[in-house]
């Protein structure tokens, strides 16, 4: 391919944004789960413990009467001996996050005071004392009576907790010196839907929750800013920069402060605090107030500075591109141990690069688009958020950083080939925690979930793209959408029938593999035969170039799609040829010119078309 790299110079990717349009009808038999909470909980942040309490306000909105409910107690995975130290010893490639320099669990050699633990201490249902087990991360309860179909309980919990070292996403005392992460802190209710029971155990992976507004009050050490998840109540009470500006702090006696959330229509809460946060804040044009945390440290506070107006753009690019963030705030918080996305929030790693910076912050923030406004299980469709995520925030890095890159998915596409060819690849439709190696998740959730965005952009045209991802958002924005859902958003936009690309794409393994098989003189016509070498179908594209660097392009439409994109490159002549039915291996067509007037054939000009074998992808005239 290095010697026709010219033939795609002349190609860049179309501009990726259109008008919304008009909204859907809702669909009357879905529903959903509802959760309300309200937690109290004290900090001592000398031995890094905390107690709790929960009330918790539970409808059920299924068609059906449930006698069991089920808690995540995710600290409870940093001990020895949890299913996430099991799982990290026997993995085939460890994250070395939770490793050792010798490649052994972290968590294997935690003490009784450096390792996590969340226990509940009493828990009644309407003031009726609850019978309850844990068993590992999962809290099983038994109700004391069933809740009906739309009716509500009550659930109310004490619970004590200790903050684990830092070793994935939560955890006190990190690397760069953050000393509370708190994600998977409290005692969270877990998702019941049309499936049943998600009570999954944490291994280290994703997460689904049931929407609901929390209210937090959080009591901790008066010299501890903290940031994260919902509004403060209390600002004046507690300053730290959430103060109006110009006005004074009504001074609180006492070593602590209270600090009170409201978070609406969310399903997580994270917060983390630090004594030497600095606190800045950033109003985004027709959009929410940003918040950003981080240490007082000399070596980061220049790139935080300069990510800040950055991250305002990124913001409008994703409102104009997938649709309004729906709240009022977004925190930006040094913590954790890399990226992760929370609800209004991401806790991210300060000591980058200033690109790096810029480039976790979009990622995280588009998260809160396709994981913390559009709720899939990710557990079971991680590629739905991972992917698309990638997706968006990688056309956002191509704009804001001035990458100006033909095919800004350039890396996706090799991380992808790179996975085919290695053989270890698992289809998407795989549990996240039942992937046999950490490579083959990361691989399939985020480079080839994002792919089945670009790819199809090239099956329905990219301004179909665009609009099928607005009117998913628009349509499933605090839903739970599933596969099925984006699929016919893309069906409905486009036209095309599309549950092939479903299938192949992400239920199985099958690979693209087209070719030019043989390109021959027929009558002072030229005669092209193609071939299709793999499993999975698609439709096709072909540039041809003439000796007089004229150039024009051909379409095979895929039978089974019942439809045809309009012409990516409207700058050209093209000509529609007849369907490809997918059974067929080869197909024909002629151009109705010499061969001897033809300098080369390419197939797939855009390079969208994730074809595990591109070398025979291009035809050039040697005479």
């Amino acid at each position: 391919m290095q010697n026709t790299t010219s033939l795609f110079a002349i190609f860049s990717l179309l501009a990726f944004y259109v008008p919304s349009v008009s909204t859907a009808q809702n669909n009357t038999s879905y529903w959903q789960q509802h959760v309300d909470y309200t937690m109290e909980v004290d900090m001592n942040v000398e031995n890094y413990q905390y107690t709790g309490s929960q009330k918790l306000e539970y409808t059920n909105n299924s068609p059906d009467s449930l006698s069991r409910v089920y808690y995540h107690l995710f600290f409870n995975a940093f001990q020895p001996g949890s299913e996430m130290d099991m799982r990290l010893q026997n993995i085939k490639d460890p994250d070395a996050r939770m490793t050792t320099e010798d490649k052994k669990s972290r968590i294997a050699t935690l003490s009784n005071e450096e390792m996590g633990f969340l226990h509940p201490s009493s828990l009644s249902q309407d003031g009726q004392k609850l019978d309850y087990n844990e068993e590992g991360t999962v809290l099983v309860v038994n109700l004391a009576k069933p809740i009906p179909p739309g009716g509500k309980t009550t659930f109310e919990m004490a619970f004590d907790g200790q903050v684990p070292l830092q070793i994935r996403r939560s955890g006190r005392n990190s690397e760069e010196g953050v000393a509370l992460s708190m994600s998977q802190w409290y005692p969270k209710l877990a998702e019941y839907d049309f499936e049943g029971w998600h009570a999954d155990p944490y291994i280290a992976r994703e997460f689904q929750g049931v929407w609901g507004d929390f209210d937090v009050k959080l009591t901790i050490d008066k010299k501890y800013v903290v940031g994260g998840t919902g509004y403060l109540q209390n600002p004046q009470e507690i300053g730290h920069g959430y103060e109006a500006p110009g006005t004074k702090i009504k001074k609180e006696k006492g070593k602590t402060l209270t600090w009170h959330f409201k978070a609406p229509m969310v399903h997580d809460f994270m917060w983390a605090a630090d004594p030497e946060y600095l606190h800045d804040t950033l109003q985004v044009e027709n959009g929410p107030m940003l918040h950003f945390l981080y240490k007082n440290d000399k070596e980061i506070i220049e790139n935080w500075k300069k990510l800040q107006p950055k991250t305002a753009e990124i913001m409008q690019f994703f409102n104009k591109n997938i649709g309004d963030y729906p709240y009022e705030q977004y925190s930006v918080v040094q913590g954790g141990d890399g990226g992760m996305e929370y609800a209004m929030s991401t806790l991210i790693t300060g000591k980058r690069k200033f690109g790096s910076l810029v480039g976790v912050t979009a990622h995280e923030m588009a998260h809160s688009w396709f994981q913390h406004v559009l709720a899939t299980n990710e557990s079971k469709h991680e590629w739905m958020d991972e992917g698309f995520t990638t997706f968006i925030s990688t056309l956002a890095m191509n704009q804001i950083m001035d990458e100006n890159k033909d095919n800004p998915f350039e890396g996706t596409y090799k991380g992808y080939y790179s996975l085919v060819n290695s053989g270890l690849e698992q289809p998407q439709t795989t549990h996240a925690d039942r992937y046999d190696n950490n490579y083959a998740y990361s691989i399939a959730a985020y480079s080839k979930g994002s792919i089945f965005l670009s790819q199809l952009g090239y099956i329905i045209g990219q301004d179909k793209l665009m609009q099928t991802i607005k009117n998913y958002y628009r349509d499933f924005k605090f839903k739970h959408p599933v596969p099925n859902d984006i699929k016919r958003e893309a069906e409905k936009t486009s036209g095309m029938e599309l549950d092939w690309y479903l299938t192949d794409w992400t239920q199985t393994t099958n690979t693209i593999d087209y070719g030019i098989k043989e390109v021959v003189a027929d009558s002072g016509k030229t005669k092209v035969n193609l071939v299709r070498n793999g499993l999975m179908p698609m439709p096709l594209d072909i540039l041809v170039v003439y000796q007089d660097d004229t150039k024009e392009t051909f379409y095979a439409p895929l039978r089974m799609m019942r439809g045809e994109k309009e012409n990516p490159y409207p700058q050209i002549n093209r000509t529609v040829l007849k369907d490809w039915p997918w059974a067929f291996p080869d197909y024909d067509f002629t151009i109705d010119k010499p061969i001897e007037s033809i300098k080369a054939i390419v197939i797939d000009p855009s390079q969208l078309m994730a074809d595990v074998k591109q070398e025979d992808n291009v035809w050039q005239n040697e005479q």
